[in-house]
């Protein structure tokens, strides 16, 4: 029995531990016994307590459970009450909806025909330049066209017809007026700027556009050519009389167009470095051009005066050198004299057509130089071809410009270059014909001498 005795008291002992009691270790049975006793009655006195606490949070549970229960079933009903409200309400819509078909009659057609004509006004006036002079005249044709189920009554009717009334009027009336206008660098002015009838605006920088989304007057991004802005300007500083002008009638389009069209500059660049190698051998070919129009009509000035002076022969000019030759082998027979003015204008020629095989070599080349242009914006259009296909032609459109305008600029730059290389040959061609019919002269009459 003794091994059954110390296990019932090492789980005693246990147990007080257990229970967090701050006994002292029990010296006999009978002070283990009542302390277990007191520990027992401590435990039991704490778990009544906590199932008194539990039995109360229990009671609270239920009371919520209840109370959400309650709130569910009254929105419950509440939702039952509401729709069947709104079905009330769709039957009296309908009902309501059938007693204004009932009233309006054939009415109706009307004003459908009226929200329908009120959207069309409204499209038109919204983007009239009129509406730059006076603000806010779309707002009631907008809420008119936008109402569908609304009727139009007598005052509406009234400012639609005086809104279609005043755009009419105002159409055919040239006016000057004063409002703000938003430059293209952001910033805005007060300016008088003059509305010709619904097409177009005018004010300091010519042509102007407005803008019915932000409901402001600016400048076009690029002025038309300079004859139209200066019939523009003129129109501005007129005070009375008629004064030509070139007006768009289609409110702005044409000039759009023509904002967009390339300007000289811009497709003379097209040509990229071809056409620039074009202009370059125009200028040099123009320039040497020039230089022997000008020394030419001076020696050919010389000459003439030479011819004058024939006894005294200057070096200054082709004829009198030649002359001084002639002087210096008077007494050579007339073989020798003629081979010796032979070679005397052999001399001169390279000083008289120095730079003329230049001019014509440049004439030559500048076509050449546009069908390789040609040939280089084909190559390149086929390769955007085989890049981005054939579905937006605006990407071959800069290399076919290259091809077509280095082809004009190569042409433009012939024409003028034959043209002042005949005109340089044929100076430099009657200086050698001069040359050439003083020295015939001058060796028939020195034959005859030497037959005398």
């Amino acid at each position: 029995m003794k091994p059954v005795f110390k296990s019932l008291l090492a789980a005693a002992t246990v147990a007080v531990a257990a229970t967090g009691a701050q006994a002292q270790e029990a010296k006999s049975l009978k002070d283990l016994l009542d302390q277990v006793q007191q520990n027992r009655v401590s435990e039991a006195r704490l778990d009544k307590q906590r199932e008194a606490e539990f039995q109360s949070a229990r009671a609270d549970k239920q009371a919520l459970l209840r109370k959400a229960q309650s709130e569910l079933k009254a929105e419950e009903d509440r939702g039952d009450r509401l729709q069947q409200q709104f079905s009330d309400n769709e039957v009296t819509l309908n009902e309501k909806a059938a007693e204004l078909d009932q009233a309006t009659g054939t009415l109706g057609e009307m004003f459908g025909v009226v929200r329908q004509a009120s959207s069309e006004a409204y499209g038109r006036i919204s983007t009239s330049i009129v509406s730059a002079q006076f603000e806010g005249r779309g707002e009631f044709l907008a809420a008119m066209s936008e109402d569908s189920k609304g009727l139009p009554n007598i005052q509406e009717l009234e400012d639609l017809w005086f809104a279609l009334q005043k755009e009419m009027t105002e159409g055919g009336d040239v006016v000057k007026f004063t409002t703000e206008v938003v430059n293209l660098d952001g910033g805005s002015s007060q300016q008088e700027i003059v509305r010709i009838g619904t097409f177009n605006l005018i004010g300091e920088d010519g042509y102007l556009a407005y803008d019915p989304e932000a409901e402001v007057v600016q400048p076009l991004g690029r002025q038309p050519d300079a004859h139209f802005v200066a019939s523009a300007n003129d129109l501005i500083d007129a005070t009375s009389g008629l004064v030509p002008f070139y007006a768009d009638p289609s409110q702005g389009a044409i000039l759009g167009l023509l904002k967009q069209k390339a300007t000289m500059s811009e497709r003379y660049h097209a040509g990229g470095p071809v056409g620039y190698t074009i202009t370059l051998m125009l200028a040099i070919g123009l320039l040497i051009g020039v230089y022997k129009l000008i020394t030419l009509t001076i020696v050919g000035g010389k000459m003439r005066s030479q011819l004058k002076n024939v006894s005294n022969p200057s070096e200054g000019n082709p004829l009198g050198r030649i002359l001084k030759v002639y002087k210096e082998n008077k007494n050579a027979d007339a073989e020798n004299l003629e081979l010796k003015l032979d070679e005397a204008i052999l001399r001169e020629l390279p000083r008289i057509e120095s730079g003329i095989n230049v001019i014509k070599i440049f004439a030559a080349i500048a076509p050449l130089l546009g069908l390789l242009g040609t040939v280089l914006g084909m190559i390149e259009t086929f390769q955007t071809i085989t890049l981005f296909g054939t579905g937006d032609p605006r990407m071959m459109a800069g290399s076919i410009s290259m091809a077509l305008v280095t082809t004009a600029q190569g042409i433009i730059a012939a024409l003028p270059l034959i043209l002042t290389h005949s005109i340089v040959a044929s100076r430099s061609k009657s200086i050698i014909h001069i040359l050439d019919e003083q020295t015939a002269g001058i060796v028939a009459a020195h034959t005859e001498s030497e037959k005398a």
